[in-house]
């Protein structure tokens, strides 16, 4: 298993940051092609908790807002500096990042 997907949510506002970042720890990096991903729209739910301080929202409080979902691959040994580039450039405190292992991807 030398790839994971990863499923990363954030704001349509920090999309293209997000893909700067991507593009720049060659995450997406497939054959002859770089900055591969896919994205669509979602809504997402969370209430902060006490002593929170949310990006969105109030503590106590049920939220709701469109979200883009994230999709991109990468090789196993790219994954810390992924990581690092998105947690540089995404605005919420604990971002969900989804680590999805690839047992094989492609038409191979």
């Amino acid at each position: 298993m030398d790839w994971l997907k990863l499923e990363i949510y954030i704001p349509e506002s920090h999309f293209p940051a997000l893909q700067k970042a991507l593009q720049s720890a060659d995450a997406g990096h497939i054959g002859n092609y770089d900055s591969c991903l896919s994205y669509s729209r979602v809504k997402g739910t969370w209430r902060p908790l006490q002593g929170a301080r949310p990006y969105i929202g109030e503590e106590g409080t049920v939220s709701e807002a469109e979200e883009l979902k994230v999709e991109v691959n990468v090789r196993i040994d790219k994954l810390d500096s992924t990581l690092r580039a998105i947690r540089n450039v995404h605005p919420y405190k604990e971002p969900v990042i989804n680590v999805i292992p690839l047992y094989a991807f492609g038409a191979r």
